[in-house]
């Protein structure tokens, strides 16, 4: 039984929901589809029936799948070349957060003057984002950054090589098809990275500044699932029931950060960029020092966020202080390594990699202010 929601954009969710692709693609105008995906995808046979399933239905395919990990700036322009040669007229994105976010920045790339740099959030490069931009379908094949219902993509910038947020309401997907049955293949490590992503953003957007009641009530939902089904996702890939609790997760932590995120993804993002360690990794690597650093700013919170995982304890100060250990107990059940050491990031990088953490704009909306040599402590708590 596949579910329709609206909020924020057309979500079909359940098993084989992603078979009414075809449909969504003529309601969308489609005639000729662009897909973007990676060699990884692309291998576990999830595009050839989607191939085939629009071919059946008279839409013509080319299926882009030169995608990184931490997508460059290269591969999103060599996606846009590709897909002008193509003559499409919709685009579809297949995989994880990096051929999402590909795809929807070569929507902005084929409609929009280059270099991508002028649309950099953080410059307020969304005012740029003035022309329409091609219908887009969001199919995840993981269950982590929620990019299928997000207005922005990550992409690395040749001239700065700095992970750049690209946002713009115009970017974010006219449909997203969630099908539990398309994240079966993916692998426990993959599962259990992408799970801790999906945490990560959930936390961080329940204790991010501002008021947003309904971002703060969407964030300890997801917070739930991930508590109750990630464990059980990593341990059995079959278990549907899980797969569709963890893609439900990555969603709502994907709409809960439009309140904002903080210094864990400030952190995250040179690991990656530097390190082309994964993104998920990164967060569940750096998150339970985040939580300590922040403790002091929103107990309340980190209290809370506590109990939902499971720590012990009789008052607010208690659980605060337990959060970071549930979250380090979750991350060792799911089988992710204990530290920055165990990932082979060099200790001497730590203070460069600082500097790149506080020019991220993301621990803006930290709870707690934070300062390039907090950045580097938590870097070292996190070692």
């Amino acid at each position: 039984m596949t579910t329709v929601w609206s909020f924020p954009t057309r979500i079909l969710f359940g098993e084989d929901s992603a078979q009414s692709l075809p449909d969504e693609v003529k309601a969308l105008g489609g005639t000729k589809a662009f897909i973007v995906t990676d060699a990884g995808v692309r291998g576990a046979g999830i595009i050839d029936p989607l191939v085939e399933a629009m071919q059946t239905a008279g839409i013509e395919s080319t299926v882009f799948d030169q995608i990184s990990s931490n997508p460059l700036e290269s591969e999103v322009l060599a996606a846009t070349d590709a897909y002008k040669q193509a003559g499409a007229d919709v685009v579809i994105g297949v995989g994880g957060g990096s051929p999402l976010d590909v795809a929807k920045i070569v929507r902005l790339a084929a409609t929009h003057p280059l270099p991508l740099a002028q649309y950099d959030d953080a410059i307020g490069g969304d005012a740029k984002v003035v022309h329409p931009v091609p219908p887009m379908v969001a199919i995840p094949t993981t269950a982590g950054t929620g990019s299928e219902v997000g207005r922005s993509g990550v992409v690395t910038l040749q001239a700065t090589n700095k992970k750049t947020v690209i946002f713009a309401p115009r970017l974010l997907p006219n449909v997203a098809i969630l099908d539990p049955k398309v994240t079966e293949t993916m692998p426990p490590r993959t599962t259990a990275a992408t799970g801790m992503d999906a945490l990560t953003h959930l936390i961080e957007a329940y204790c991010a500044k501002g008021d947003h009641p309904m971002a703060d009530a969407i964030a300890l939902e997801g917070i739930r699932l991930c508590a109750e089904y990630l464990e059980r996702a990593v341990r059995d890939g079959k278990d549907l029931e899980a797969r569709g609790a963890m893609l439900k997760a990555s969603m709502m932590g994907a709409v809960a950060f439009q309140k904002g995120l903080g210094a864990c993804h400030s952190l995250a993002h040179p690991l990656s960029a530097e390190h082309d360690l994964h993104h998920g990794l990164a967060n569940a690597l750096c998150l339970p020092a985040v939580l300590d650093f922040n403790r002091s700013a929103v107990p309340e919170r980190i209290g809370t966020i506590a109990k939902i995982l499971g720590a012990r304890g009789d008052d607010t100060e208690t659980l605060a202080f337990e959060c970071s250990g549930a979250v380090r107990a979750l991350r060792k059940k799911i089988g992710l390594p204990d530290g920055l050491g165990a990932v082979d990031v060099p200790e001497e990088n730590l203070p460069r990699l600082a500097n790149l953490a506080f020019d991220d704009v993301c621990h803006q909306m930290n709870p707690r202010e934070c300062t390039a040599e907090d950045l580097l402590s938590l870097y070292r708590a996190s070692f």
